[in-house]
């Protein structure tokens, strides 16, 4: 493999874990904050890409008014599914949460299958051109959704370490008894957890489109997948620890189907999840938790 060849896979797979990075993230802050695996997650991105989808193709709107739009109706959609499906259950076995989310996440691509139809619908790019560098040449989607994802996790970064809101997260997170007996609004604060996690679905839906400019019922759940491999390979509850992870994958993924195992790449995302775990089961940013006796 040539290096400008090597230099481009590389590239084309921090993409791809861009946007896996960015679905890892609404995971990780879900399950930090009530330990939930929101496995309906990836379906609101797949939500998100239908609403981008029809803006563009169907109503000619701005790039903008559309990216608008799937975070916007993205956000509305986690907050409905949080106060619907598992608001009524947060005092139930774990168990019952995680069924729920599973069915959420059949409902959705059903109910999509049945409003958008089964099939593809493809569209422009919002994004074209490339970037030379000697001789190697980078599309422009996938410097601006690198980019966008590295900013995004050091404004969440910010929000949840320096920010009042993310202090009651943390507070949440930490002890959610304690967090209500010191005066923090413990809906207020899982509402806007799904909030911020949702919205950067939508974003991730927008940089989806990006590179793979096709939306599709079904699309939601292997991103949603490895998504949730990223987030537990990272360390699940860690933000830097999703954007590695994410990475990891999509860099992973590249070189495997660059070596001309294209068909195996799934395998290799699962195969590394499974060492990655028997020798470090918290991931790699993952903090081991003790339970005191």
């Amino acid at each position: 493999m040539s290096f400008s060849l090597l230099v481009a896979q590389l590239i084309n797979g921090l993409q791809t874990g861009s946007v896996y990075a960015l679905v890892a993230l609404g995971y990780s802050m879900v399950y930090g904050i009530i330990k939930l695996l929101n496995f309906a997650h990836g379906d609101i991105i797949m939500v998100g890409a239908y609403m981008v989808y029809f803006a563009i193709a169907s109503f000619a709107l701005p790039p903008i008014v559309a990216i608008i739009l799937a975070v916007g109706v993205s956000t509305l959609l986690g907050v409905l599914i949080e106060k619907v499906a598992y608001t009524p259950l947060r005092s139930a076995p774990r168990l019952s949460l995680l069924i729920t989310a599973i069915g959420i996440s059949f409902l959705l691509e059903n109910g999509a299958q049945l409003v958008f139809g089964a099939d593809q619908k493809s569209m422009r790019s919002m994004i074209t051109g490339t970037v030379s560098m000697g001789s190697i040449n980078i599309s422009m989607a996938a410097v601006v959704t690198i980019l966008v994802s590295v900013a995004i996790m050091i404004l969440l970064s910010f929000v949840v370490n320096k920010t009042k809101m993310g202090k009651a997260m943390r507070a949440v997170s930490e002890d959610m008894g304690a967090a209500q007996l010191m005066g923090i609004s413990l809906n207020k604060t899982i509402s806007m957890t799904f909030a911020m996690g949702s919205a950067l679905a939508g974003v991730g839906a927008v940089l989806y489109l990006c590179a793979y400019p096709q939306a599709s019922p079904t699309m939601g759940s292997m991103l949603g997948i490895k998504a949730f491999v990223s987030a537990v390979l990272g360390g699940i509850g860690s933000i830097p620890g999703a954007m590695i992870g994410g990475f990891a994958i999509g860099i992973l993924e590249a070189l495997v189907a660059a070596a001309g195992f294209s068909m195996w790449k799934d395998a290799a995302v699962f195969l590394v999840l499974i060492i990655v775990l028997l020798f470090k089961p918290t991931g790699f940013l993952g903090k081991k938790i003790q339970e005191k006796v």
